[in-house]
C-alpha cells in the first residue's frame, strides 16, 4: 500500500491571488517595479526566497522582500486562496484506499497548517510537513527526507504528487514515485523534464494512477 504525499500550492489549492499580491506589496514597499499578477505566477511553488532574489537581484533585498511579503501574507494573503473544485472528493476516494496521506510543502508549516484547516482538509492528512520560517527544509528534497523519516515511511512505497519540477526532483532524490499534475502551475514539459513517472491532467486522474500503483 502506497503512502501519498501532496504538495499544497497548485496541487490542493490555487493560491495565485494571495501569493502574487503579497509579492506586489513587498516590491512596492521596496520601491521596485511591480509586475502584473500574471507575470508572477512562476513564483508559485518553488522556494520563495530564491524567486524573490531573481526579482530583486540580491540576497539582502530578497531578505527584506520576504519579510514584507509575510507582513501581508500572514493576515491577508493566506486566505486569498481557494481549494480546487472537487479536490475533497478526490482526497476522500484516495484516503479510502491509502491509509496514510500527508502534505509536504515548501511553504512554512505555520502557514500551510492554517490553510489546510481553513479549507477543512485536515481530516484527510495524518500530518502537514512544511519548512520553517528561517528557511530550514525549504528544499523539497530535504523536506521529503524529513517527512519520510518522521512518518517512518519507506520511500519506495511512497508517492509525491505536485505541480512543479521541484516536487518531482525532490521525490526522485529520495527514491519516491513522482506524479506531476497539470492543473496547477507547472507545464507538462517542466514535469517530464524533471523526471515525473506519471502525469495527471486533472486531480480525478490521480485515482486511476494511484490504483495502478497498488495493483
Amino acid at each position: 500500500m502506497h503512502t501519498i504525499y501532496f504538495d499544497l500550492d497548485g496541487t490542493l489549492t490555487n493560491p495565485k491571488q494571495g501569493i502574487t499580491r503579497s509579492i506586489q506589496y513587498a516590491l512596492d514597499r521596496l520601491g521596485q517595479a511591480v509586475p502584473h499578477e500574471d507575470e508572477l505566477t512562476w513564483c508559485i511553488g518553488p522556494p520563495l526566497h530564491a524567486s524573490l532574489k531573481k526579482i530583486t537581484g540580491t540576497d539582502e533585498l530578497a531578505d527584506r522582500a520576504l519579510l514584507l511579503y509575510r507582513e501581508r501574507f500572514s493576515d491577508v494573503g493566506l486566505f486569498e486562496n481557494e481549494a480546487y473544485g472537487g479536490i475533497e472528493d478526490t482526497l476522500a476516494s484516495l484516503a479510502a484506499a491509502s491509509p496514510r496521506m500527508f502534505v509536504a510543502t515548501s511553504k512554512p508549516a505555520v502557514y500551510a497548517g492554517r490553510i489546510i484547516d481553513h479549507f477543512g482538509l485536515r481530516r484527510y492528512f495524518e500530518r502537514v510537513f512544511g519548512s520553517e520560517l528561517d528557511g530550514t527544509r525549504v528544499d523539497k528534497g530535504e523536506l521529503l527526507r524529513y517527512a519520510l523519516d518522521e512518518a517512518g515511511v519507506d520511500a519506495h512505497s511512497a508517492v509525491m504528487i505536485g505541480d512543479r519540477s521541484h516536487d518531482v526532483v525532490g521525490a526522485r532524490k529520495n527514491g519516491m514515485t513522482a506524479i506531476g499534475v497539470l492543473y496547477g502551475y507547472g507545464s507538462e514539459d517542466e514535469l517530464r523534464g524533471a523526471g515525473a513517472h506519471h502525469i495527471c491532467p486533472t486531480h480525478p486522474d490521480l485515482l486511476d494512477n494511484c490504483a495502478a500503483l497498488r495493483a
